[in-house]
């Protein structure tokens, strides 16, 4: 059973929301509880104004959080007219959030190395956890997946962080690998002796990233991505199907035990 949600209703004050790649944008709010309170992994569910027949909040994870700021970071893709309006957001405007919420990443303890897998827009999840495993002294290294060179985000970032290897792979070659992501995983994951892989990204190819740690030896955590319309476990919109039955990814997740997944 889950533990109650611990996610709170937030004020929060925009300041600044730039694009910072194609198609991506970096939104930094003012929210002192949830900036301390917020741990890798886990998501907020975001009130956006400008229309009134929108009735569900925006889900979104988080790509840094400042506690000493009171601030909390969030780079999202413009997909639809939730996150357009979102990008409408000036410095100084203010909404709600409801947050932090979910079950984030374990990195269990006596982990020694990590390799860090994101795709596309589901590469800001791994850089809090990027954070924290360099708080703890734990080496590792990144493998990033884009469309193209101008879509990509994440990888100074991480290399900042203090990541070992940083792979990049685009889809249209512009960056890195002329390819899939998964396939500088594979190498690495057959070179390496990584005992712990967290990835989020497309279903396809976290499924693979999964299959591959397996053959590692290396235990997987995935971020899931699903609709969290409410946010604490009320509306049954998120249900992820594993090998423990139906799982609600606003509660039991978005990070789940990969081995666990049936449907990605």
């Amino acid at each position: 059973m889950p533990q109650p949600s611990s996610a709170r209703l937030h004020e929060f004050t925009v300041v600044s929301n730039d694009r910072i790649a194609e198609g991506v944008w970096s939104l930094v709010i003012e929210a002192p509880r949830l900036a301390a309170a917020i741990r890798p992994g886990q998501f907020m569910n975001f009130e956006v104004p400008g229309n009134a027949a929108s009735l569900l909040r925006i889900p979104l994870s988080y790509a840094a959080a400042d506690p000493d700021a009171g601030t909390v970071e969030i780079w999202y893709a413009v997909v639809g007219d939730g996150t357009e309006r979102l990008s409408h957001m000036a410095p100084g405007s203010s909404s709600t959030v409801l947050g932090p919420g979910g079950h984030g990443w374990s990195a269990p303890e006596g982990c020694a190395r990590a390799l860090l897998v994101g795709g596309g827009i589901g590469i800001p999840p791994l850089v809090p956890l990027a954070a924290a495993l360099r708080e703890r002294g734990v080496a590792f290294d990144a493998c990033l997946g884009a469309r193209t060179a101008d879509a990509l985000v994440g990888a100074g970032e991480l290399a900042d962080l203090g990541a070992g290897t940083v792979a990049v792979a685009t889809d249209d070659g512009t960056a890195g690998v002329h390819g899939f992501v998964t396939d500088p995983v594979a190498e690495l994951l057959s070179a390496g002796s990584y005992d712990y892989v967290a990835t989020c990204g497309p279903g396809v190819m976290m499924s693979r990233v999964a299959e591959l740690a397996h053959g590692a030896g290396a235990y997987c955590e995935a971020s899931l991505e699903r609709m969290m319309s409410c946010g604490f476990g009320a509306c049954s919109t998120c249900n992820v199907e594993t090998t423990e039955g139906m799982k609600g990814a606003c509660m039991c997740g978005p990070v789940f035990d990969a081995s666990k997944v049936v449907v990605w």
